[in-house]
């Protein structure tokens, strides 16, 4: 999200696209001087407009100097260098004389204006009703937003449940079970025996979806309708596992292989494969083999496998200080957007529309990056809906700038700063990411105001970890 500016530079800047989007329509402005807006909306209750006129003589001058200086560089067959008539490049340069006298005249003109009433936009200004003739005054009116203003009080009175983020038996030892499957290996059972619980039992399938509506014919029961039948082979299925369907634990517990068996799963509404979700699904099943885990012994020489680790006990000590610190972060993340949808909610003030809008861009932007690393192709995104994706982004961008915007506020209020120190440690880690030399993406953040904006993102950071702890209870 781009912040609050208390500058003029930063949109200045880019007005050369705001102006040749309203030199493209201001022809109709000399007939019936029609109000348009160019641009996104912004939001009524932050926009505000300003009148701007340059007097005719200065507009003369200003065209003069720029057709002065083109009938020296104009380079057109049949006139030497510097002889060619004014009249000529008027014409034939018309539209680039226009737009360097709107460059010159606009942007200093804009910058004075919103100077003397003490203005601060935060949005790029759109010109309006913009008139501009040689030997006439230049004539615009200017839109843009500008910073609400905040009142926090009481923010410090918000009450956030701190939430129990002690690590315990059950979830390390499930962090450990996770560490261990990555390096066993699944071994055949060569005794003959059935299975028993901790078995995986190899089997093939096939299924059948039992549909709702059938009929009745002279070869039987028949569905209404037919889909694909579910079929597998050589797959490995753990009895008594935590993530076996209890059917198939039933079935399987006590069969050999070389065992034909026949039963029915009745899949749960919320079942995570769409196909099967709320579906009755009859199957026939063949044990094939038994196999066991077999996971390495817990040593020294295992530990080190593993990482960086000189003894099996110093493995397990790191593995759940890992886990009690991802438990942690993830439960204080989740208190925290708590405690900032709260503040969202208490604290009610418009909020420029610009700044939603680039949120909205940036959601987007994320989520097609996600679409594209998942398959996606280009051809495939051109056919999304994107009138239907922002409207569905809006909600979500608009409740993040409030939360940003006030977490800037809150920040000023607690004196919260990002020292050289931090910003160094942070632009470190960037290159090391994306590989591009420190000194390097140092000099390219600076340019593109990059620096500014992580020093911006980082500071909010801080802020909501002070006001969490502040807050917590």
């Amino acid at each position: 999200m781009t912040t609050p500016t208390e500058t003029t530079e930063n949109i200045v800047s880019a007005e050369p696209t705001t102006i040749e989007a309203a030199h493209t329509h201001d022809h109709a402005h000399d007939h019936d001087h029609e109000h348009h807006q160019h641009g996104p909306s912004l939001n009524p209750e932050l926009t505000r407009e300003i009148e701007v006129e340059v007097p005719a003589d200065e507009v003369s001058k200003t065209f003069k100097v720029v057709t002065k200086r083109y009938t020296k560089l104009a380079r057109i067959p049949g006139f030497r260098a510097g002889k060619v008539p004014e009249s000529l490049v008027r014409s034939k340069f018309a539209k680039e004389l226009r737009q360097e006298v709107l460059d010159s005249l606009v942007s200093e003109r804009f910058r004075k204006a919103i100077d003397e009433q003490e203005l601060r936009p935060v949005s790029q200004p759109q010109l309006l009703d913009l008139q501009l003739h040689d030997g006439q005054p230049l004539k615009f009116k200017a839109a843009f937003e500008i910073a609400p203003t905040i009142d926090i009080s009481g923010y410090d009175s918000v009450k956030v449940a701190k939430p129990d983020v002690a690590l315990t038996e059950d979830e390390y030892q499930a962090e450990l079970s996770r560490a261990l499957d990555s390096h066993a290996t699944v071994e055949p059972v060569d005794e003959d025996r059935p299975l028993v619980e901790g078995d995986w039992a190899e089997i093939s399938f096939k299924g059948e979806v039992k549909e709702l509506a059938q009929t009745v014919t002279e070869d039987g029961v028949e569905n209404a309708s037919q889909s694909d039948p579910i079929t597998g082979e050589d797959v490995l299925v753990e009895v008594g596992g935590k993530n076996t369907l209890p059917a198939f634990n039933d079935a399987l517990r006590g069969a050999k292989p070389g065992q034909e068996m026949t039963f029915e799963v009745s899949y749960p509404a919320d079942f995570g494969e769409p196909r099967l979700a709320g579906q009755t699904v009859g199957y026939d099943v063949t044990v094939k083999s038994i196999k066991k885990k077999i996971f390495p012994e817990r040593d020294a020489e295992f530990a080190k496998q593993l990482g960086n680790y000189e003894s099996w006990e110093e493995f397990e000590t790191k593995l759940r200080e890992m886990a009690a610190d991802r438990k942690k972060n993830a439960l204080e993340s989740q208190a925290r957007d708590k405690m900032l949808d709260e503040l969202v909610q208490k604290f009610q003030f418009p909020v420029p529309e610009s700044f939603v809008q680039q949120q909205v861009d940036a959601r987007l932007d994320r989520g097609l990056r996600a679409l594209a690393q998942q398959g996606m192709t280009t051809e495939a995104m051109r056919q999304l809906n994107f009138v239907q994706l922002r409207d569905a982004q809006r909600p979500q961008a608009l409740n993040e700038v409030k939360a940003s915007m006030l977490l800037d506020k809150i920040g000023e209020a607690e004196s919260i700063t990002v020292s050289e120190d931090d910003m160094d440690r942070e632009l470190l880690m960037l290159s090391l990411q994306s590989r591009e030399p420190l000194e390097g993406l140092r000099e390219r953040l600076e340019k593109d105001g990059g620096l500014e904006r992580i020093r911006e993102q980082m500071r909010r950071e801080k802020t909501a970890s002070v006001l969490y702890e502040k807050l917590a209870s």
